[in-house]
């Protein structure tokens, strides 16, 4: 993949925070949008009563919308200006209870594709300073152009 130039750098970062923005989920999570580089995004949120199951651990669904958005946005960030992305199948592995304060969803691309980019995301969470990794995912998307009502 050819080396992008100044202008387009700015233009995906400016798309994935523009879309991340829309994105009421996230904004139900209060999560935020830490890391964008090409093929790579980091969202982080904090724990909160709102978002946890019964033991008060983050509830595996939070933890699984926001590794979805991180690979989401990492696909992104390597399609074209004009594309949509969707995610059409995801696989997560619960390793550990969400327990922490804070916690950080990795999205990466691992095969970028004219129409299917494949990623893989990491969930850690942040208890008492210490990072312990929580889950994996491998998520499939889908690059859609020229669709009424899909955009960024």
């Amino acid at each position: 993949m050819p080396a992008a130039s100044a202008t387009e750098t700015v233009d995906f970062i400016t798309r994935v925070r523009d879309s991340f923005a829309r994105q009421g989920a996230m904004q139900t999570l209060g999560a935020r949008l830490v890391r964008v580089e090409p093929g790579l995004v980091d969202i982080c949120l904090d724990w909160a009563p709102g978002l946890t199951q019964q033991h008060g651990f983050l509830h595996a669904g939070m933890v699984s919308t926001a590794l979805d958005s991180a690979c989401g946005y990492a696909g992104l960030t390597q399609m074209p200006a004009d594309a949509a992305v969707l995610t059409i199948e995801f696989k997560i592995n619960l390793l550990a209870p969400a327990k922490g304060q804070r916690f950080r969803m990795e999205g990466r691309v691992i095969k970028p594709g004219r129409t299917i980019t494949v990623t893989e995301g990491r969930a850690y969470a942040v208890d008492e300073g210490r990072e312990k990794l929580i889950a994996t995912m491998g998520c499939t998307l889908m690059c859609v152009q020229n669709r009424d009502g899909l955009n960024n």
